[in-house]
C-alpha cells in the first residue's frame, strides 16, 4: 500500500477512534489502524510503537477539546461538576475509549492536563493529604464508572427490563428499584449520583479540619 505524504500523531490517532467507535476497543491493532489509514502494518510502525501509544493517542484526541478552565469565583463543587460535565461530555461520544483512562493517567496529556486542573479545586476547597488523594480518586472512580454504566447497562436496557419482570415474592427490592430505574434519565442518573459523590466529599472535608 502507498504511504500517505504525510501522518501526523492526530491522523493516527482519529484512525485509531475510527475503528474503536465502529468495532470496539477490543478491535484496536496496528494491523487494524494501518488498514483504516490505507498502509501496511509495518509502515505504521514508522510513527507508532505499539498499541498502547496507540490508545494513548486517542485518550488524547477525546480530551483536545475539554476546556480545563473554570471561574475562580464559583463554588468549588460547581467548578468539580463544570469539569466533571465537560469530560463526560467528551467522554459520551466514544463511549467505548473510557476503560484507557485509568490504564493511560499517568501518560496521557489529556489526562494530566484535566486530574490538575481536579486537583487544584480540590486543594482550593481545602483537601489535602490523604484526604485529597481519597477525594481525586473518588471522583475519578465515579465518573469513570457512570459512564461505563451508561453506556454497557443503560437504566433504559433490556437489563433493566428484565431485572423490573423479576418475580416480587423471590426479589421484592431489586425488581421494584428496576421499575423505578426505568424511569431515570441519564441526567438525572449522572448528576444525582456526583451530588452524592460532592456532598460525602464535603462532608468528609469538614471533618478533618
Amino acid at each position: 500500500m502507498p504511504r500517505p505524504r504525510s501522518l501526523s500523531p492526530q491522523g493516527i490517532a482519529a484512525a485509531a477512534l475510527a475503528v474503536i467507535d465502529r468495532e470496539g476497543l477490543a478491535a484496536l491493532s496496528m494491523r487494524a489502524v494501518a488498514g483504516e489509514l490505507g498502509m501496511s502494518t509495518m509502515a505504521l510502525y514508522r510513527y507508532v510503537n505499539d498499541r498502547e501509544q496507540l490508545e494513548r493517542l486517542v485518550v488524547d484526541l477525546v480530551l483536545s477539546a475539554v476546556d480545563v478552565d473554570v471561574p475562580a469565583c464559583a463554588p468549588w463543587s460547581k467548578r468539580v461538576t463544570l469539569l466533571v460535565t465537560r469530560v463526560r461530555d467528551a467522554f459520551r461520544a466514544h463511549p467505548a475509549v473510557v476503560p484507557l483512562t485509568l490504564a493511560h493517567r499517568h501518560s496521557s496529556e489529556g489526562l494530566r492536563r484535566f486530574g490538575e486542573a481536579l486537583l487544584g479545586v480540590l486543594t482550593a476547597a481545602g483537601f489535602a493529604g490523604a484526604h485529597r488523594v481519597i477525594a481525586f480518586r473518588s471522583l475519578i472512580s465515579y465518573v469513570s464508572g457512570a459512564l461505563q454504566a451508561e453506556h454497557l447497562g443503560p437504566l433504559s436496557g433490556d437489563g433493566t427490563a428484565r431485572l423490573a419482570a423479576l418475580s416480587e415474592a423471590d426479589y421484592p427490592f431489586l425488581s421494584a428499584t428496576a421499575r423505578d430505574a426505568r424511569r431515570v434519565p441519564p441526567d438525572q442518573e449522572f448528576f444525582g449520583g456526583l451530588a452524592i459523590v460532592l456532598r460525602g466529599l464535603h462532608a468528609d472535608e469538614q471533618r478533618s479540619r
